[in-house]
């Protein structure tokens, strides 16, 4: 008897995939790559399924992926989460790969309750009808405040062996952790970046001024200060690895800005970079955030190399808050 896991890394779906290992089911992993994940700790995932001695079939989000965020047909969470969307999207991708590995259920870490928008009975219904997988998931930490499922039905597995774990405590989790001996495990702080304000507000933006978001434009979200002014996007890194980053992700139409002979941000202009408000701007918020002191100085910039100057003022508390995206 084979099982698909939908498995994230984290303690949920580790200790669900041992509950189902008690009763001799292979399990199989399926760990969906978000590009919203805070950690994406990809080296912690690969170690915890090698822990759990189970194969693991990974698969990367798509441009359909990023459909579902402009638009989710079930709507938001307290921020941006499509969290419901999000749930039938993998839950998809799931079934297909169940098919494709001889799978007989699907099962997954959810817990009753832990989530406020996804995880209530009605939404697990909903989660269900919408993938056509009515009574095929089992959810073996709140199975028992759950109807029964196929896989009980049939004696694929014990019911009376799962659990009944309701609500956002994870003190009978880190019981169950500890009666397995994991030593090492995720906190619950992190997930979606979704669900965090901050980031949120930069994709809320993002998806207002530009219609062809890809996977550049969210990676760019997860670096460095965001400012706006109109159409034009800028960036100022924050240290030396995030402005290799800018480096590494900027496109050859975009100009970049140092302030020379000093500690100096990378700063991206993206979007009416040909316009002086836009340069002055972004040269600007270079030298604020520049370790040169001066209330006037030159800023280099330009595209493939930094080879014009501009001289500015840097920008005040005030200035600045009104062009921070939030």
């Amino acid at each position: 008897m084979k099982a698909l896991a939908l498995f994230s890394g984290g303690l949920d779906s580790t200790l669900a995939i041992r509950l189902v290992q008690d009763q001799n089911i292979d399990v199989i992993g399926f760990h969906f790559k978000s590009p919203f994940h805070s950690s994406n700790d990809e080296c912690g995932v690969l170690k915890t399924a090698e822990n759990l001695s189970i194969p693991l079939e990974t698969l990367e989000a798509d441009q359909d992926y990023l459909d579902i965020i402009k638009n989710p047909r079930f709507g938001y969470g307290k921020n941006l989460n499509p969290c419901i969307d999000c749930r039938i999207f993998i839950l998809k991708k799931a079934k297909a790969i169940a098919s494709t590995v001889d799978a007989s259920f699907l099962f997954t870490g959810e817990v009753l309750g832990e989530r406020p928008m996804s995880q209530t009975m009605k939404a697990l219904r909903l989660i269900e009808r919408e993938t056509e997988l009515e009574q095929q998931i089992l959810r073996p930490l709140s199975a028992k405040l759950l109807p029964i499922t196929e896989a009980e039905e049939q004696g694929w597995i014990d019911r009376g062996r799962l659990l009944d774990i309701h609500g956002r405590s994870r003190r009978r989790q880190l019981e169950l952790a500890k009666a397995y001996g994991f030593t090492s495990f995720p906190t619950p702080a992190g997930g979606c970046l979704l669900t965090v304000k901050e980031f949120a507000a930069k994709m809320r933006d993002l998806l207002k001024w530009k219609n062809d978001v890809d996977f550049r434009d969210v990676n760019l979200l997860k670096i460095g200060r965001h400012f706006r002014l109109g159409n034009a996007k800028i960036i100022v890194g924050r240290d030396e690895a995030e402005n290799d980053r800018l480096l590494a992700l900027r496109k050859d139409e975009e100009l970049c800005f140092e302030v020379p002979d000093c500690g100096s941000p990378v700063t991206l202009l993206q979007g009416a970079s040909g316009t002086r408000t836009a340069i002055e701007t972004a040269a600007a918020l270079t030298l604020r955030y520049s370790d040169n002191t001066a209330p006037r100085a030159t800023v280099m910039y330009g595209s493939t190399d930094l080879n014009r100057a501009i001289t500015v003022r840097s920008l005040d508390v005030s200035d600045i808050e009104s062009l921070r995206v939030k």
